[in-house]
């Protein structure tokens, strides 16, 4: 599944994937922005964490779960 991260006054996203259900996802955002001291924390699937101050989230993108397609489909 596909992540997009905004961040307020930076012209670009964070990007990347993650084998996490949207469900643990949503979770994991509500909980961080319950707390406006806090910082949303997140892995991909190649072992990195990212780590965004709640202050700073502009928007959370959550991708499908659905896999792409490789090729032409008829």
């Amino acid at each position: 599944m596909d992540i997009r991260i905004g961040i307020f006054n930076s012209p670009r996203e964070i990007g990347f994937e993650t084998s996490q259900p949207a469900k643990v996802i949503e979770e994991a955002v509500a909980a961080a922005l319950a707390d406006p001291s806090g910082y949303l924390k997140l892995a991909d699937d190649k072992g990195r964490v990212y780590v965004v101050p709640t202050v700073g989230l502009a928007y959370v993108e959550i991708g499908s779960e659905e896999s792409r397609r490789v090729g032409f489909v008829a």
